[in-house]
C-alpha cells in the first residue's frame, strides 16, 4: 500500500512559490541589471509579472487541494491481476440493437406499394382497375394478360401495379439501359423510383421493379358481335360428308337434354377447324357462350363453336372444311379450355355427333 498526503503536496507548492519569486524579484533583477542595461531590465520584469501571473490559477488549485481530507490510494497488487483462464475482454451479448425507430425503409411520398388483389365474384379487369386507379394495359401487362375482356377466375391473384408504367421482374443478363430501351424511358427513371443510386441491390435478378410510364402492348379489346342473314339454300357449298371433330382433343360433355352441344376439351390456344364447308354468318362475344364463330351449311344445318380465344374469320367468309376459323379459349363460362360444339338443324338442337 502506498498513502500519499496532500499537506506534502501543499508544502512544496509554497516553497517553489517562494523560490520563483525570490528568482524574479531579488537575484535576477541584480544581474540582469549589470548585464543588459534599464531597458532590457524593464523587458526581462515585464515578462516575469506575465509568468506569474499565468502560474495563479496552478498555485490556486494546489492550495484547494490541500483543504480537502488525505485519501488512499490502493495500488493493485498481482493478487488483483485477472488470470489467464479468465477473458479479459467479456464480450456482451449482441442481441438486437435496438433504436428510436424501428428498422424499416421509409417510401418518399410518390412511391406507391405493389398490391395483391384477390378476384371476386363478377369482378372484371376494367373494374379493377378502375378500383385501383390504375390504367388497364398496365394491369393487364403486370398479369400476363393480353385481353381485356379475358375471363377471371374467382381467388386468383393479380397485382396491381402502383401506377402508369410496367411491373418487371429482373432477369439474369439485363442491364438498366437495356430494361429502359426495351420500355422506351430513360435509364435514370428506373434508377431514380427503384433507388437504385442508393440500393444497387434492387435491380438484381428476380427483382420486382416498376418502370414509370412505360410503353405498354396495345391490350386486345372485347370483340364485338356480328352476323349476317343466313344465305339461301343455292348460295351453301353442297356437304362433304359426317360433320368432323372441331379440334383434337377429348369429350367431356355429350349433347344431353341439358346441355345444347357437344364439348371438346384441347390446350388453350389451340386450333379450332370448321366442321364442314359453309359460310361463316356470326363472330363475336355472346352471354355465357363468349366468343363464338357459326357456320351455316346446306340443308338447314348450323354449327358454332363458343369459349374462343380469338376468331380467325368474318362474316360472309366462305370455309372449307378443316379450315381454320379461330383458338381454344376460356371466354364466357367455363371451368377449363375446351370448345362448346353446337348444332342446329332447321332450328332445333341436335346432336352433332352422327350428323
Amino acid at each position: 500500500m502506498v498513502r500519499l498526503s496532500a499537506d506534502g503536496l501543499s508544502v512544496r507548492g509554497r516553497l517553489a512559490q517562494a523560490q520563483l519569486i525570490d528568482i524574479l524579484t531579488r537575484r535576477t533583477v541584480a544581474s540582469l541589471r549589470g548585464f543588459i542595461g534599464p531597458r532590457g531590465l524593464r523587458f526581462v520584469l515585464n515578462t516575469g509579472v506575465a509568468v506569474l501571473v499565468l502560474s495563479l490559477p496552478y498555485m490556486g488549485a494546489m492550495g484547494a487541494r490541500a483543504a480537502t481530507p488525505a485519501t488512499e490510494t490502493t495500488l493493485p497488487t498481482l493478487a488483483a491481476i485477472v488470470p489467464d483462464e479468465v477473458g479479459r475482454a467479456q464480450t456482451a451479448a449482441r442481441g438486437v440493437i435496438a433504436g428510436s425507430r424501428s428498422p424499416i425503409t421509409v417510401a418518399t411520398n410518390d412511391v406507391r406499394p405493389v398490391i395483391e388483389y384477390d378476384v371476386k365474384a363478377s369482378d372484371t379487369l376494367s373494374d379493377i382497375a378502375e378500383g385501383a386507379g390504375v390504367p388497364i394495359k398496365a394491369l393487364a401487362f403486370a398479369n400476363n394478360i393480353t385481353a381485356a375482356d379475358e375471363i377471371l377466375h374467382v381467388g386468383q391473384k393479380l397485382l396491381i401495379p402502383p401506377g402508369d408504367g410496367a411491373l418487371y421482374y429482373v432477369k439474369e443478363g439485363d442491364t438498366v439501359e437495356m430494361v429502359a430501351a426495351r420500355f422506351k424511358v430513360d435509364p435514370t427513371v428506373i434508377m431514380s423510383y427503384n433507388r437504385v443510386y442508393f440500393e444497387p441491390e434492387h435491380f438484381a435478378p428476380g427483382q420486382l421493379i416498376f418502370v414509370p410510364g412505360a410503353e405498354l402492348p396495345v391490350i386486345r379489346q372485347p370483340i364485338q358481335p356480328r352476323a349476317i342473314p343466313i344465305p339461301a339454300t343455292g348460295d351453301l357449298a353442297a356437304r362433304t360428308g359426317a360433320l368432323s371433330l372441331p379440334v383434337r382433343g377429348v369429350i367431356t360433355q355429350y349433347f344431353w337434354w341439358g346441355h345444347t352441344g357437344v364439348d371438346v376439351a384441347a390446350p388453350y390456344g389451340t386450333t379450332i377447324r370448321a366442321s364442314d364447308d359453309g359460310v361463316v354468318v356470326a363472330t363475336g362475344l355472346v352471354a355465357v357462350g363468349g366468343v363464338r364463330v357459326c357456320v351455316a351449311h346446306s340443308g338447314g344445318l348450323q354449327t358454332c363453336y363458343y369459349h374462343m380465344s380469338a376468331t380467325h374469320v368474318s362474316p360472309g367468309e366462305k370455309v372449307k372444311r378443316g379450315d381454320d376459323i379461330g383458338a381454344i379459349g376460356l371466354t364466357g363460362v367455363t371451368t377449363g379450355p375446351h370448345v362448346h360444339w353446337e348444332c342446329r338443324l332447321n332450328g332445333t338442337y341436335v346432336s352433332c355427333l352422327g350428323l
